[in-house]
């Protein structure tokens, strides 16, 4: 009787090895993925943090300059400064229904354009120049 052959490399090894190539594949992808999707919400977490600080700042800023300028020209009765208190009223309005709380309020920008607007406005009619900056050190308002 004849001996049998020693068992050699059969199909069988071979598609094992070209199928452990697509299972390492799929595992890569599959840990690439889920470690891009952890750090990228951390990245956009610090991005809308950071956001949100300058526009609070911002707001703040408007917020505390239209106060000032309110108690500044309470005393004074004339039309004209009753315009000045009006359109600081209105900016004062604004800001107060402005929607902090709901990031995902769909009218944000517009409403931040219309904030910003009304500031240069005021600032207009009060002979002040409105150039604000916020940096990433502090905020600031200069004149």
């Amino acid at each position: 009787m004849a001996a049998a052959a020693p068992p050699g490399p059969g199909p069988d090894m071979f598609e094992e090895i070209v199928m452990a190539e697509h299972r390492f594949h799929g595992e890569g992808y599959q840990e690439g993925y889920a470690e891009g999707r952890h750090a990228g919400a951390a990245e956009g977490r610090r991005h809308g943090a950071r956001h949100g600080a300058r526009v609070g700042a911002e707001i703040g800023s408007y917020l505390g300059f239209a106060l000032t300028w309110q108690c500044l020209l309470r005393k004074c009765t004339d039309e004209k400064n009753s315009k000045k208190r009006k359109a600081l009223d209105s900016l004062i309005g604004m800001i107060q229904k402005f929607p902090y709380e709901d990031a995902t309020y769909e009218k944000l920008q517009e409403d931040l354009e219309k904030i910003r607007g009304k500031f240069k406005q005021v600032c207009s009619m009060l002979n002040i120049q409105s150039d604000f900056r916020v940096s990433t050190e502090r905020s600031s308002l200069t004149f």
